[in-house]
């Protein structure tokens, strides 16, 4: 999969999720495993495959197909190397090695006794950029009893079952344009946005922490100012970061945002309206399936306590459509995206083996 660019094209044209997403559903297909590719926008598909259990309720395995771009890398990002027991590429971590673990297990469960309950491997779409293929995933599960979801991350083989959302705004400075030589006769945008940069990076969210993610988070990532060397700029734009916890409302939280960074400068402060709205997961560690992972992980002699991640995924929009989710996989977060990103393959064995028996210790079908 490492060798078949998936590269999100983030609302622009590319080749998108479609080959990679073919070679999944025919890999499930030359194991005798039934497999489907749904399309979700127009040559950007989910594919689906599914394997049969005692019980028609069945546990999702879902994973997604999109990759970041490959800007800076200094490793082949497609040529799928392996060095000391590691596979390195674009995806490698994020997520193609923790949708290759699911992959295993859902080949070994089909290949013995029916499973408790059914299982569905969902490679998915847009992970990436605006979660796309996880609602596509959601339309398409609406009638279906799903008993909970493992969500392929890389955390490091650890059961995560909280991990922060988020919203994503432009605020935007109002000054006077005019020539360099005389700026005592303009308003200096970039000079306003310093103030308003000031006042975020001093003041930090009013939002008590949570026990598994720690406080609330808000910076800033990008910033767009000046028209030439020589024009006292009229406007400057910046992207804000707010990451938000279990609990809060990401359109309320922009909300307070928008009052109170307008009021840095009245008048002379503009905040648009979102570009991202994700909510934060907040799993019973209780709930079936994450209560399933953590007791194979401590009969394996693994961490299983559960712990937090400061990202967001997919599993936030299936906990909110009703399915419980647990964040599992292979890899670590501070590999994704990275320059040289890699998995550890014996990770992603180890992953797959202990799906295989998360599922099939759960409790229940009907034999």
């Amino acid at each position: 999969m490492i060798g078949i660019p998936s590269i999100n094209p983030r609302g622009g044209s590319g080749a998108g999720e479609a080959a990679v997403a073919a070679y999944v559903r025919d890999w499930f297909g030359g194991r005798g495993i039934k497999a489907e590719v749904r399309e979700v926008s127009p040559g950007r598909p989910n594919v689906v495959a599914t394997v049969p259990g005692r019980d028609p309720r069945f546990v999702l395995l879902e994973s997604h197909l999109d990759t970041v771009e490959t800007d800076g890398m200094t490793v082949d990002p497609f040529a799928g190397t392996v060095r000391d027991g590691r596979l390195y590429g674009r995806g490698a971590c994020d997520a193609k090695g923790p949708l290759a673990a699911f992959m295993l297990a859902a080949a070994e469960l089909a290949a013995g006794p029916p499973p408790p309950f059914g299982v569905v491997v969902a490679g998915v779409m847009d992970e990436e950029h605006a979660y796309q293929g996880v609602l596509g995933l959601i339309s398409d599960l609406a009638d279906a009893d799903v008993v909970g979801a493992i969500v392929g991350e890389p955390t490091g083989l650890v059961p995560a079952t909280a991990h922060k959302g988020c919203v994503r705004y432009t605020v935007r400075t109002l000054g006077r344009a005019g020539h360099s030589s005389r700026p005592d006769e303009a308003v200096n945008a970039v000079t306003l946005m310093s103030r308003v940069i000031d006042h975020i990076a001093g003041t930090p969210p009013d939002a008590g922490p949570h026990p598994l993610l720690g406080p609330a988070t808000r910076c800033v990532t990008r910033i767009r100012g000046g028209e030439g060397p020589n024009t006292v700029p009229g406007r400057c734009e910046i992207d804000v970061d707010r990451r938000t916890l279990p609990g809060e409302d990401p359109l309320e939280v922009w909300r307070r945002d928008r009052a109170e960074l307008t009021a840095v400068l009245p008048g002379q402060v503009e905040v648009d309206d979102p570009f991202t709205v994700d909510y934060a997961l907040d799993t019973p560690a209780t709930s079936p399936v994450p209560a399933a992972l953590r007791a194979v992980l401590e009969a394996a002699g693994r961490p299983s306590s559960v712990q937090g991640m400061p990202f967001g995924t997919d599993a936030s929009k299936l906990a909110r459509a009703g399915i419980p989710s647990v964040v599992f996989g292979p890899g670590s977060i501070a590999d994704a995206h990275s320059a040289a990103e890699s998995v550890a393959l014996a990770d992603v064995d180890a992953a797959a083996r202990l799906v295989v028996d998360t599922v099939r210790s759960l409790a229940g079908g009907t034999a």
